[in-house]
């Protein structure tokens, strides 16, 4: 359980790492998306040892590597070239 919580952190950091680099003008600061990233992936890898128990570390990874996604999309702003004023403004 020790390694899938390890490798669960390591893949939610590489992820937010990959994303602040991608999309650096779209998330805050770097302060945030960093443990949001990790934690993400830890609650997945939780979540998913919870459910199917251990021995399954690729499983375990997998569902840590999409919890940890979902939590940096809450994270993302929209794009300025795709704002749109309304129409009572």
């Amino acid at each position: 359980m020790f390694l899938e919580a390890l490798g669960s952190a390591m893949l939610g950091l590489a992820l937010a790492w990959a994303a602040l680099h991608r999309l650096p003008h779209r998330l805050p600061s770097r302060t945030l998306v960093l443990p949001t990233g990790a934690a993400g992936a830890l609650f997945g890898a939780f979540l998913t040892h919870s459910a199917l128990g251990s021995g399954h570390l690729l499983v375990v990874l997998t569902g840590a590597l999409i919890v940890s996604v979902a939590s940096l999309s809450l994270l993302l702003r929209p794009a300025e070239r795709f704002r749109r004023r309304s129409a009572t403004a």
